[in-house]
């Protein structure tokens, strides 16, 4: 499918969605303009697994042709194939904020570590140590508002997404008119970060739909729902187990521990953060606390260690990690993955998940027909690890830490600039996501909204 937008008499942009289309994760997008051939993005599509085997297919671009590949944030979904994009031949520039290409580093190594494992598929050639490093070395860190000439008729910018620490949205200037990828959209306001930066002149949008068909908790009822769980659980002298993304959920989670514990707001007891990539990224927020909201710069000033507090255990060791199972209750585990695919979540569900005095807490997005996702919609017998698993404990579900904008939200960053816009192509959802808030965006503010297809181009008029 092919839509077409311009007059003969105007300059053209040619867009691709390469990925990120009819899926939540999997964003990759290649923006042609003039003779300059440039990525938005080129990440892992995520099932079942960390990386499902569509990853492996070639892309439908020549990497060697790619002069620029801009990355909105540093989650895998949005990163994890530039070694694939390297061992393919890409030589060009790579480019994202200064905080993301320092989270960047640590992403990719993490991913490699685990998809190098994969001789089978010949993931081993691919997730190397020498085509991380050459991608970093690649790479360029910006601030936001930062200027990029590319062309003497193309600039970019970064502007602040508000989703994860340094993520982006991506403004392109091509002949007066403004095009933006969104990236992932925060759910403002968080506890660490700025709030998404309003834009009010966009002329083609590019934007997320995650949770386009349906609205989150308040501020005031997800921390008493967190309150409720912790205090349910310490009643009933159980195990808390609360799957989370190493990268800024992990954070956020911490931050609001740590002000209930300081406040004394919930029991004292254990409290173990086991992903050894969340501690080491947590460097990172202290390195780029200067990226962080008011408040959240005001603790760091108060208080050291803004993500440590009376009861906190960081677990880096894996020896440290099986010893969290004979300390007694009640205790609380936080562990990655945040969708239950892999990490050390999984050996805790697999202990924990059969006690009916034990709670699973989902605070993310479950990706369709993963474990957390089946767990989620109430399946008694979930398979982890080879192993089938019989699901007693408790399952509690808080959307309000979702770090993505909620149906709502997404409308009001729209409405924003709906005075300028042309076009908006709705991506990185479930399709009902997707296709409820295209009809959301006709309807409410009478835009011409689309879902793309994957492969589909779209010609725009500048």
């Amino acid at each position: 499918m092919c839509y077409s937008l311009s007059t003969s008499m105007e300059k053209k942009a040619k867009l691709t969605f390469c990925g990120g289309t009819g899926s939540v994760t999997g964003a990759n997008f290649l923006l042609e303009i003039e003779d300059k051939k440039i990525l938005v993005d080129c990440g892992l599509t995520q099932g079942f697994n960390l990386a499902d085997n569509i990853n492996w297919d070639p892309f439908p671009y020549d990497a060697k042709a790619i002069d620029i590949l801009f990355i909105t944030h540093a989650h895998v979904d949005h990163l994890g194939r530039v070694p694939k994009l390297i061992s393919e031949g890409f030589r060009g520039k790579i480019y994202s904020t200064k905080p993301t290409k320092a989270l960047a580093s640590f992403m990719l190594e993490d991913t490699m570590g685990i998809l190098s494992k994969n001789i089978e598929l010949g993931l081993d050639k691919i997730y190397t140590e020498e085509n991380v490093k050459l991608a970093i070395s690649l790479w360029e860190g910006f601030d936001y508002h930062e200027t990029l000439s590319i062309t003497s008729d193309l600039e970019v910018s970064f502007l602040n997404a508000g989703h994860i620490l340094g993520s982006a949205m991506i403004k392109f200037v091509y002949n007066g008119k403004k095009i933006l990828f969104t990236g992932d959209l925060g759910n403002s306001p968080s506890p660490l970060l700025p709030d998404t930066e309003k834009v009010t002149d966009i002329d083609y949008l590019i934007m997320e739909s995650v949770y386009g068909d349906r609205n989150h908790e308040s501020r005031d009822s997800r921390r008493k729902f967190l309150e409720e769980a912790i205090e349910d659980n310490y009643n009933r002298k159980g195990t808390l187990i609360i799957p989370t993304f190493s990268l800024e959920r992990s954070q956020e989670l911490l931050f609001e521990f740590n002000e209930l514990v300081e406040n004394n707001h919930i029991p004292v007891m254990p409290i173990f953060l086991d992903s050894p990539l969340a501690i080491r990224l947590t460097e990172v927020f202290k390195q780029y606390k200067n990226y962080l909201n008011e408040n959240a710069q005001k603790a760091m000033h108060h208080d050291k260690y803004l993500f440590d507090f009376p009861g906190l255990h960081n677990t880096l060791k894996s020896e440290e990690s099986k010893m969290i199972n004979t300390v007694p209750n009640p205790k609380i585990v936080i562990a990655g993955s945040g969708m239950s695919t892999g990490g050390r979540i999984v050996h805790h569900e697999r202990h924990y998940l059969p006690d009916p005095n034990n709670t699973l807490l989902l605070t993310g997005y479950q990706v369709v027909g993963g474990p957390g996702r089946l767990i989620q919609e109430g399946l008694k017998t979930v398979r982890i690890t080879g192993e089938d698993v019989t699901v007693r404990a408790h399952i509690v579900t808080i959307s309000g830490y979702s770090g993505h904008k909620d149906s709502d939200g997404l409308l009001s960053f729209v409405e924003d600039t709906q005075d300028t816009l042309k076009k908006v192509f709705v991506v990185m959802g479930e399709p009902k996501s997707s296709m409820f808030l295209v009809q959301k965006l006709r309807d409410n503010l009478g835009l011409e909204a689309y879902a793309p297809e994957l492969g589909s181009s779209v010609t725009l008029s500048c």
